[in-house]
This record gives structure tokens, sequence and C-alpha cells, in this order.
């Protein structure tokens, strides 16, 4: 299983790159959002794959976080769901938005994603709605991939952090999630109270995001 690969970006088509790896191409599929998020040709990356073997075929798909490839890979796990249209929701929602959608029920926003119809994203809900909280709490913890042994340490791109100045810090929704976790609520009502806190508002901190789903936990107490 090929799960990372740190090289140089030989080339970018409209939906796949390939990477340079000590003198060896890998074709890498990729959502658009990733593709965006990509350097230019000739410069260093670095992505965790996926690879998906078929009878007459293998694909590798590349994501700039973890929490994204176990996105592709339970999306990929409920019927109906391949690799195309699991990029498609990727690239139309991101993980974040992926795993609010799915704790709060929302299959319309699934279906906003090209090719995506509404049987479908309503059983992408249904069936990934008690798994959300687990990869939700992966998901803020952004680890940059180590770097080849033979490529410089400072031209290796983590595609999810390039270009933004935030430090890396370990995700508000997971400890909320935790957190309410720890004071009695059920994995899923609490992953929706945090999704939902969360899409209210996108920049709290722990404190913040926890208090916001207390309030929208109350009324069933």
């Amino acid at each position: 299983m090929i799960g990372r690969l740190s090289g140089v970006l030989a080339y970018r088509a409209q939906d796949h790159v390939l990477i340079d790896v000590r003198g060896v191409g890998y074709l890498v599929y990729c959502s658009e959002r990733t593709m965006a998020g990509l350097p230019g040709a000739g410069e260093a990356v670095s992505l965790y794959t996926d690879l998906v073997v078929r009878e007459d075929l293998m694909q590798l798909f590349g994501f700039p976080s973890l929490m994204e490839k176990e996105w592709h890979r339970l999306l990929m796990s409920v019927q109906g769901v391949g690799a195309k249209a699991s990029l498609a929701i990727l690239g139309a929602l991101g993980p974040d938005g992926v795993g609010r959608a799915i704790a709060l029920g929302d299959w319309t926003s699934v279906k906003a994603a090209k090719g995506i119809g509404p049987k479908i994203a309503q059983r992408i809900v249904l069936d990934l709605k008690d798994k959300a909280p687990s990869v939700m709490a992966m998901g803020g913890e952004v680890t940059r991939p180590a770097t080849d042994p033979d490529t410089d340490s400072d031209a290796v791109i983590d595609v999810k952090t390039a270009g933004s100045a935030t430090p890396i810090s370990p995700s508000a929704q997971a400890d909320a999630l935790s957190a309410l976790g720890n004071l009695g609520y059920g994995p899923s009502e609490a992953a929706a109270a945090v999704a939902e806190a969360a899409g209210a508002t996108p920049d709290a901190d722990t404190q913040t995001l926890i208090r916001a789903a207390l309030k929208l936990l109350a009324p069933a107490q």
C-alpha cells in the first residue's frame, strides 16, 4: 500500500498530477480543491495517498491531510459512491464541510457536489452518521508529512497549509467532541452540535465551541 508520496511535481493535468519520486513517476488523482492548492510544475510536493485496486485498473488518489483521506475511504464504502463521486464531494465541501453535513444530516449540501443525486446524498448521510465523530476528531491536527530524504525540507509544501500564516494546532472541534463525550453525550449528538456550532462560528476556540454546543444540546437535556 502506498500511503504517502513526497517528491517533485512533474506536471499537472485537469484532475491529476505526476509526482516524480527519485526518478519514478506516480500519477495521482485529486479533487478540484486539492488541485487548486498544489504548486506548479517543478516544485516539491507531498500528498497522502490511497491506492484503489480493481480487476483492470490501479489508481492513486491524493489528499493534503489524513482526515480527507479517511473521508475518501468512508465515502467510497457507501453503495453507489465511487472514487470520482468521492472526489467531487470533497472538492465541493472539503473535509470539514463533509463532516458537518453528515453530522447535521444535511444531505442537500452533499447533493450540491457534481454528479451526486438526492438518493445517494441521503444514503451517504445515513450510512456515515455514526462514523462522522471519529473522523471529525482527526481533523484538526494538521500533520506536516515527513520530507523525502533526498528533498530539501524547506521546499516540501504541505498543501493544506500552503499560503496560510495560521500556526498548526490541535482542532477545536476535536477537543470539543472529546469534552462533550466526557460529559456523557453520545457521539452522534455531540458531533451534530459541534458541527452546527463550528458552522456558525468557524474561528471559535475550544471553550467557545464547547459552550455553543452545550447551548444547542440544552433543550434535549
